[in-house]
């Protein structure tokens, strides 16, 4: 009977815990204007429906544009909407996190990327730093969580350093920086990849600090 008491308690506890947590998340964007974010605004992304939107299915993106936030996070849990649909070309997008803006080229960003798109569901890729996949998840749990050419929710929690992700409540990856020197506090942007005739879709963007 102790025992079950002291599962209940715990149990409890994590449950006013996760309640805390959500009751903690804030919207980083209105949904009508990019108060708040710096990017191609001209050009390459738009606001429809409440959802910010980067390239177009009838011209190919040049190159990568992000849609970057003005403000820098430490330790957080980010959790938005994406879709990713394109008909011509390398189709692809990404979250980026603990990231800064690039001196060279001035359109890209440097930091860690929770990658969107074929063949990179998922992965966590660092971008114009190592250029390379740093951790990939499970091809079985990016085929059961990821709904292709539809809104899918990611899960970003970043806490020291310490990266964990999920789509549509699915784990992805569980990565622990090794380099000490790599800063873990940066912007948050959204990325539209060039080279295709794509749109990449956020929306619903909400952030939870953490201590």
């Amino acid at each position: 009977m102790k025992r079950f008491a002291l599962i209940l308690a715990v149990l409890l506890q994590q449950v006013i815990f996760s309640a805390n947590a959500l009751e903690e998340f804030a919207p980083l964007a209105d949904g009508k204007t990019f108060a708040g974010w710096v990017g191609d605004t001209n050009k390459t992304w738009r606001i429809v429906e409440g959802a910010f939107v980067g390239g177009t299915l009838t011209d190919k993106v040049p190159r990568n544009e992000f849609l970057r936030t003005t403000r820098a996070y430490t330790n957080f849990v980010l959790r938005l909407q994406f879709k990713i649909v394109g008909t011509e070309g390398f189709v692809n997008g990404g979250v980026q996190v603990r990231s800064e803006p690039a001196k060279n080229p001035p359109n890209e960003m440097v930091g860690y990327q929770c990658d969107i798109g074929e063949g990179w569901w998922g992965a966590l890729y660092d971008e114009s730093r190592r250029n390379k996949v740093l951790i990939k998840p499970d091809a079985a749990a990016v085929t059961k969580a990821v709904k292709k050419g539809e809104w899918n929710e990611y899960l970003i929690r970043c806490e020291g350093r310490r990266i964990q992700t999920w789509i549509n409540g699915v784990k992805m990856i569980d990565y622990t920086e090794a380099d000490e020197k790599l800063p873990q506090h940066g912007l948050i942007g959204m990325q539209v990849h060039g080279g295709g005739k794509s749109e990449a879709s956020y929306r619903h963007i909400t952030l939870a600090v953490l201590p």
